[in-house]
């Protein structure tokens, strides 16, 4: 498989919103209700993106692993609520890809960017739920720091757990 790892513009968001509704149904699909699940439309997901990055640009970095003229993954970065703490608030693959190196190569992208934009420390929420994600991001450092929070997927009520890394 060859792909590239570039900042994403505006002609990236239509892709971004479909991997992220694409990738949440394939990843969930074994602990959340697909009622829940599909509770928001794809076109919503897009809208979702469109809107998020017309906002947040200027803060945040979104960036996609691209096969030809195809996304097949993302990340999206920000700072935290917490000084000297980057977020990576979302990191998504497509479940056609998983397994081929995608998800590493845009989480080493990702922590190189933390750092660069002077951050000493990352975090990131992952569903507790989770296992797949969560073995995935044990295996590149993270670690869970005692944080919990609830939110909603859809009308689904679900768990989650912040992991920590040093940068």
């Amino acid at each position: 498989m060859g792909f590239t790892i570039r900042s994403a513009g505006e002609r990236d968001l239509t892709a971004v919103g479909t991997l992220h509704y694409q990738s949440r149904a394939a990843a969930y699909s074994g602990f959340i209700p697909r009622e829940a699940l599909t509770a928001m439309p794809v076109s919503s997901s897009i809208d979702y993106w469109t809107e998020r990055w017309r906002y947040e640009r200027e803060t945040h970095q979104l960036t996609v692993a691209a096969e030809g003229d195809g996304v097949v993954g993302f990340t999206y970065l920000g700072p935290d609520e917490e000084p000297g703490t980057g977020i990576l608030q979302a990191i998504h693959v497509s479940p056609q890809v998983q397994g081929q190196g995608v998800g590493g190569a845009l989480m080493a992208d990702a922590l190189e960017k933390l750092a660069a934009a002077g951050w000493h420390h990352a975090v990131l929420w992952v569903l507790e739920q989770n296992a797949h994600a969560r073995g995935f991001y044990e295996r590149g450092g993270w670690r869970p720091d005692g944080a919990r929070r609830e939110d909603y997927i859809g009308p689904a009520l679900v768990h989650q757990i912040r992991y920590a890394h040093p940068l």
